[in-house]
């Protein structure tokens, strides 16, 4: 006697299917062109002119002298569209005859590649203030300094950070509005679990939910530190090599370091970076007979530039002492 069994007749069972859904990745919001003035008069060409004035001198004056004339100081600052970026893929016909789930992975290309290139933009925007700056230098403005190594034990982010970032922007004249500051989510961690910043916050009851739900919701903090809403971002410049900065505390080195930003997001001319796109992302296709396949690209050309240096402050933190 036989019957059907798995271990007798096992020719028409599958033992190995795949679905027709596909698993995407995880995509973090991307922030920072929030924080650029766009240049709207720089319609063609490629290198923008744009003049500055300072202040004027006051001097003293005695009766029936002369009046010393001075002449205020002026700069020039050149803005280029320098950055030509492109992301492209193709589907050849052999793969869309064979594959069951061709026409869904040709359906990604376009969001996959605008992606990719506003992925570049965020890393290029963030990189601008730390790249403008001079590496292993304060980068003093009026005494006061703009790039500094983080000031707690084994080069973490403190409070006390915080306020002397807001003393830079302070001395440099930054309107004090809407800070901002933009930290590696080593920072986040950092400050979730000090006792200063824990014991400040525990005995609000507006800052419960911190308790339950953790310090961030999305991209922002859910406290306010000196007047800097807290952001944070993992596309912030990492450093490739160690850099020691003397501000003052007989110098401070960095080894696994990071750059975290603040600055002063009033709008308008206040904001530290500038840019223009002078080409969008543009997706393109075409038919490549030679190769029996269809062709996708999509290309954006931009420029960016560090406009200004005193309304930015670059903190450098290790990131290697989450666990530590």
């Amino acid at each position: 006697m036989s019957g059907f069994t798995t271990q007798t007749i096992d020719h028409v069972i599958r033992s190995n299917l795949w679905t027709s859904n596909l698993k995407d990745i995880f995509e973090d919001e991307l922030m920072g062109m929030r924080y650029v003035r766009q240049i709207t008069d720089f319609p063609d060409g490629d290198l923008l002119n744009i003049p500055s004035i300072g202040q004027m001198e006051a001097q003293d004056y005695a009766e029936d002298q002369s009046i010393e004339f001075t002449a205020m100081d002026t700069g020039n600052f050149t803005f280029q569209i320098t950055e030509y970026k492109a992301s492209g893929t193709y589907i050849t016909d052999q793969f869309r005859q064979d594959s069951y789930i061709s026409d869904q992975i040709a359906a990604a290309f376009v969001p996959k590649m605008s992606r990719a290139l506003m992925v570049q933009l965020e890393h290029d925007v963030l990189d601008i203030g730390p790249n403008g700056q001079t590496a292993s230098d304060p980068n003093t403005i009026n005494d006061a300094h703009h790039r500094y190594v983080a000031s707690g034990t084994n080069e973490v982010m403190t409070v006390e950070d915080f306020a002397k970032a807001r003393y830079a922007l302070q001395k440099a004249y930054v309107p004090l509005t809407n800070l901002v500051a933009i930290v590696d989510p080593s920072v986040e961690i950092q400050l979730a679990t000090q006792p200063n910043v824990v014991n400040l916050l525990s005995p609000n009851p507006r800052w419960s939910p911190i308790v339950n739900e953790g310090i961030s919701t999305g991209m922002q903090f859910r406290f306010n530190i000196y007047g800097f809403d807290v952001y944070t971002s993992d596309h912030l410049k990492k450093l490739t090599a160690s850099e020691t900065i003397t501000a003052g505390d007989g110098g401070r080195t960095v080894t696994a370091g990071v750059t975290n930003l603040f600055f002063s997001a009033a709008g308008g001319d206040t904001l530290p970076f500038i840019g223009q796109f002078r080409q969008s992302p543009k997706v393109e296709s075409k038919r490549n007979i030679d190769r029996q396949r269809d062709e996708y690209v999509t290309t954006m050309r931009y420029g960016l530039g560090f406009y200004r240096p005193e309304n930015f402050v670059c903190v450098l933190t290790d990131t290697d002492q989450v666990y530590a």
